[in-house]
């Protein structure tokens, strides 16, 4: 079956690639997740990926525990460029074309982020791992992946998470709660869903873009959600 998009920017949370220790980086999960993007790759579509960086870092929260928020934040960022690299191994130990870019300048280690060029290695059929968030303190790399997502004209962000989609209260503390098949942005927005934060959203909403949540550790999902078939919960305007 061939792909529904032609262009994806694929949300990666940090809490995924740490699998079950919740820290540090899984190589099996690495491993699987590596699997699973060569598939899509294998459909023709073009792969830009924003990793998160929570299984090394959380910038936010350190900032609760009385560390600097500025600086913490940035100590964030860094986690997101290491799990680029380790992302970009994977990948390129299955045959495929790389190229991490981050958006701050770190030219021993990696390419900084300028959007044409990004295009042009999409164009190529180069998988391109966009590190280092949006390179701003206070961003989440939520709003990193729907600025990146705007800017190389990404048709949809898939946010590979946890769970099988956005529901009404958290599953885990609401066994009731109810999943949604599909549902709006303002909807998000006016209910207070925790999916993505509240200036990720907006983005999202004002340039167009569709956002697919789903359950990345259920085999077939992302190539599911590549192809257009229904799986887990689609957000659009």
């Amino acid at each position: 079956m061939a792909a529904r998009y032609r262009r994806i920017l694929l949300k990666l949370s940090g809490e995924i690639l740490a699998g079950e220790s919740g820290h540090g980086i899984d190589e099996g999960v690495m491993d699987e997740l590596a699997d699973e993007i060569r598939e899509v790759h294998d459909l023709g579509v073009q792969i830009g990926i924003v990793p998160g960086g929570g299984n090394i870092f959380r910038g936010l929260a350190a900032s609760t525990r009385g560390m600097d928020r500025v600086g913490a934040d940035y100590m964030g960022m860094l986690a997101t460029v290491i799990n680029g690299l380790a992302l970009q191994h994977a990948l390129e130990r299955r045959g495929l074309c790389t190229r991490v870019m981050s958006a701050i300048e770190m030219a021993r280690v990696c390419e900084p982020y300028i959007r044409r060029r990004a295009v042009r290695h999409l164009e190529k059929s180069r998988i391109v791992v966009l590190a280092a968030g949006t390179g701003n303190p206070y961003f989440t790399t939520d709003t990193a992946a729907a600025l990146r997502a705007s800017e190389i004209g990404a048709e949809v962000i898939l946010k590979a998470t946890k769970v099988d989609g956005v529901y009404s209260d958290d599953p885990v503390r609401v066994p009731g709660a109810t999943r949604f098949a599909e549902i709006s942005y303002l909807d998000i927005l006016n209910r207070g869903l925790k999916v993505m934060d509240a200036t990720a959203v907006s983005l999202c909403k004002e340039n167009r873009i569709p956002l697919i949540v789903f359950n990345v550790r259920e085999r077939g999902n992302l190539l599911q959600a590549a192809r257009g078939e229904a799986v887990g919960t689609v957000v659009k305007e």
